[in-house]
């Protein structure tokens, strides 16, 4: 048998499959990434909806606020709040975390909207509205503490000061809004 059958010719015929499965995958994602891109908009556009629906669904993104860990700021077109989107990492991964602010600088509420926390521990912060009612009403003039202004989760701590860095990022952009 020659170099050619035996070492040769495997390695292209892999090479050619290999090809054709990238090809493949390339042209899924660009079929799906429009779709992908609507149903995340979509989403994020009812979550605003659901934090501030004193909105009545119209706001308008707010540029230039540059704080770490914030991608977005939306004001209520008709002054009902603003409500910011920002991130932090978590135990399980990186946790997304929505947070409405009423005019008067206090937190109206949040929503964790994307999260990989451990299942029944994370979970019981990222989860649970009701974990996240303990930030309703509380004062947005300044950073928040743990175990001072919030409780933390007893048995996730690390997901619970994962859920008080994002909030306190969107304080602070809140708090760089001319």
């Amino acid at each position: 048998m020659s170099n050619w059958n035996r070492v040769f010719k495997p390695i292209l015929v892999l090479c050619v499959i290999c090809v054709v499965i990238t090809g493949a995958l390339a042209a899924t994602n660009a079929a799906t990434a429009p779709v992908i891109l609507e149903a995340t908009i979509k989403a994020q556009n009812e979550a605003r909806n659901e934090l501030l629906p004193e909105a009545s669904g119209a706001f308008t993104k707010v540029d230039g606020i540059k704080i770490d860990n914030v991608s977005d700021v939306y004001a209520a077109d008709n002054g009902a709040g603003y409500v910011i989107t920002s991130t932090s990492k978590g135990y399980g991964g990186t946790m997304t975390v929505m947070v409405a602010f009423t005019p008067d600088s206090a937190i109206k509420q949040i929503k964790v909207t994307e999260q990989g926390e451990t299942q029944g521990i994370g979970s019981k912060v990222t989860a649970t509205p009701s974990y996240w009612e303990r930030y309703m009403n509380q004062d947005a003039s300044q950073a928040l503490v743990l175990n001072q202004d919030i409780d933390a989760e007893s048995g996730a701590t690390i997901s619970s000061k994962a859920l008080l860095r994002a909030v306190n990022s969107a304080i602070e952009a809140y708090n760089a809004i001319p």
